[in-house]
């Protein structure tokens, strides 16, 4: 791949993420009715919808700040890596999205870690 292939590839993966977790956190956040059900059958409490929600705002809001985007990229694979496990053990077959997620934060994690 080019440079500008890759710094445009870089771009699109970073902009789809920043949606895609921005609005589900501040859905998790605003207790968003799916999402207190989600959470419900998880059984944790909802303390851990908000501990999420505002993980993945951080993070969303990190991985475009220079020299931190491996932060937030970092957090939303372990994000990811959580809400896989959950879909497997607790709320079903429906991982697919969260593997997917997972995946490309791990792709800015690798492309924009501390050399």
């Amino acid at each position: 791949m080019t440079p500008t292939g890759r710094k445009y590839g870089l771009l699109a993966i970073t902009a789809f993420l920043t949606f895609a977790f921005g609005a589900a956190g501040l859905s998790k956040l605003a207790g968003v009715e799916m999402m207190v059900a989600t959470f419900d059958a998880i059984g944790w409490g909802q303390w851990f919808r908000y501990v999420t929600g505002i993980i993945e705002v951080a993070s969303a809001i990190l991985i475009w700040v220079p020299g931190k985007q491996w932060i937030g990229a970092a957090l939303l694979v372990c994000t990811m890596t959580c809400a896989v496990a959950f879909h497997l053990l607790v709320l079903g077959p429906s991982l697919i999205p969260a593997l997917v997620l997972g995946i490309l934060a791990a792709i800015i994690l690798i492309a924009r870690r501390p050399v």
